[in-house]
């Protein structure tokens, strides 16, 4: 008698996994009921059901992230890349990138003059006027539509303060972010 109470206890048991799991794995549905063997009161107490898992745990698989490709030849990295001015001026070297708050590059911030380092400067460029035609390797320069003087009239960039923003004639536009 005892063996056979256990083993409709098992049984019950094993239905109750089978019924928590066919409900995590498919669309909302009835449960089933269980056969009428076990629909007959145990001596023993029954253990408590197991807990329905929470919705979170139930959901679908993120969709795989897309791909894309870039051929070596159409994508090259730019910090610390050169500039230099349409006459072939040195301009100096990008040392970052700005974005706006929708992460839409603005601008570039170059180090400009000095040498070896000393005496050198924070400018900040409009992205707009920064041409990178002709930049197919590592050591390719990036060309800037200013000068040299237009660059040296330029404030110095310091972070965590307004940016001041050179730009080519009729390119720069102003960020309104000030509502």
């Amino acid at each position: 008698m005892r063996s056979r109470i256990l083993g409709l206890l098992a049984a019950a048991v094993l239905l109750t996994c089978a019924g928590v799991r066919a409900a995590e794995d498919e669309s909302p549905s009835p449960t089933p009921s269980p056969p009428a063997a076990a629909q007959a009161p145990p001596a023993v107490p029954a253990p408590p059901a197991a807990p329905a898992a929470p919705k979170e745990q139930a959901k679908e698989p993120s969709p795989p992230p897309s791909v894309t490709v870039i051929g070596a030849r159409d994508a090259h990295g730019i910090l610390g890349r050169d500039v230099r001015s349409s006459a072939n001026e040195d301009m100096g070297r990008i040392v970052d990138v700005i974005v706006d708050r929708d992460g839409k590059v603005r601008a570039a911030v170059i180090d400009f003059g000095g040498f070896l380092g000393v005496g050198s400067r924070k400018i900040v460029v409009d992205w707009n006027a920064l041409r990178f035609a002709g930049v197919s390797s590592k050591s390719d320069s990036i060309t800037l539509d200013l000068n040299k003087q237009q660059v040296s009239a330029a404030p110095e960039y310091k972070e965590d303060t307004p940016l001041i923003v050179l730009g080519a004639a009729g390119n720069l536009h102003p960020w309104d972010y000030e509502h």
